[in-house]
């Protein structure tokens, strides 16, 4: 591997002590060596809507499609609210697919993990993502699969990630480093 790729990384969680943001933060120390991790910050971005999405765009829209557009891949670590995403994650894939004809996603290899405290680990809003993605043109690895349930005690009181989930999440990010070095377009 040679090519050192930018991955913008959305967390669909806004929580301050959310269970996502800790695992991205994780995958970001366990990235291998081909792959730079970047959080790219969805909460501030206003409500997608085309009325104001016209000559001057909000400057959180402009600055969101930029990064988004700039960034090799991305990497969504997304909470289940009510068997689907987060309000904040769907609005945040709608304001890059936009203008009609200039989606920021367009291309960019891809792939999600769910955590939750609950027992299957986000699996509907996992799922439900990847519909989206389908339409956005985002090639989405499919395995290994990462549902992460039981996701709160996957942390101690200090942030550090458990020692029982390391070997799954590095398994995980060094796949999806093959899996962008595979499908980046040139």
């Amino acid at each position: 591997m040679s090519n050192v790729y930018t991955i913008a990384v959305l967390v669909g969680s806004l929580r301050k002590e959310s269970i996502n943001r800790k695992v991205a933060l994780a995958l970001a120390e366990l990235a291998p060596a081909n792959l730079k991790l970047v959080i790219v910050e969805i909460g501030d971005l206003p409500l997608y809507n085309e009325d104001i999405d016209g000559a001057s765009p909000p400057a959180a829209y402009s600055t969101f499609r930029q990064q988004v557009s700039s960034s090799d891949a991305v990497l969504f670590v997304t909470p289940e609210y009510n068997r689907s995403v987060p309000a904040p994650m769907k609005n945040a894939i709608d304001v890059g697919s936009r203008p009609y004809g200039k989606s920021a996603w367009s291309g960019k290899p891809g792939a999600v993990i769910s955590a939750s405290p609950g027992a299957i680990g986000g699996f509907g809003a996992n799922h439900h993502l990847r519909q989206s993605l389908v339409f956005l043109d985002v090639p989405c690895m499919q395995q290994p699969e990462a549902y992460l349930s039981g996701a709160g005690s996957a942390f101690d009181e200090a942030g550090n990630l458990s020692e029982s989930l390391k070997p799954f999440l590095q398994k995980f990010i060094n796949a999806y480093g093959l899996w962008v070095e595979q499908h980046k377009k040139a």
